[in-house]
């Protein structure tokens, strides 16, 4: 995502431990709202009091509102207009490692890693 760095800002989270498939997900939702209803509606999923699907997405949800405080505050220390921006969000798959799970087991446990960016711009 390209955009001019006068009128946007942006914030990428690199290797957050946060399932790619929820991410995507809660990113489809974000795209194209204005700042203020995304955060409002992550804040109603990590309390519970609204879904996306029927599912709350926890772990997801708490790394997308930190990184949209950081968005807003990059935008923020550049002048932007809070209340005019419109969220740009996109997910993809960081890098996989594998640890063992045991002395005993041989097979190991698999964990896997998020990309996350977030660009605001004024609308």
């Amino acid at each position: 995502m390209n955009m001019d760095p006068k009128v946007s800002a942006k914030v990428y989270g690199r290797a957050l431990r946060i399932s790619t498939r929820h991410s995507i997900e809660i990113c489809r939702a974000l795209r194209g709202k204005n700042l203020q209803k995304a955060k409002a509606m992550l804040q109603d999923i990590a309390a519970g009091r609204a879904s996306l699907d029927g599912k709350f997405y926890t772990n997801a949800v708490r790394e997308m509102i930190s990184l949209l405080h950081s968005a807003e505050a990059n935008a923020k220390s550049k002048g932007l207009d809070v209340n005019k921006l419109i969220v740009m969000a996109s997910a993809t798959k960081g890098f996989t490692f594998s640890r063992p799970r045991s002395r005993r087991k041989l097979a190991g446990q698999t964990g896997r890693m998020t990309n996350v960016q977030i660009m605001l711009r004024v609308a």
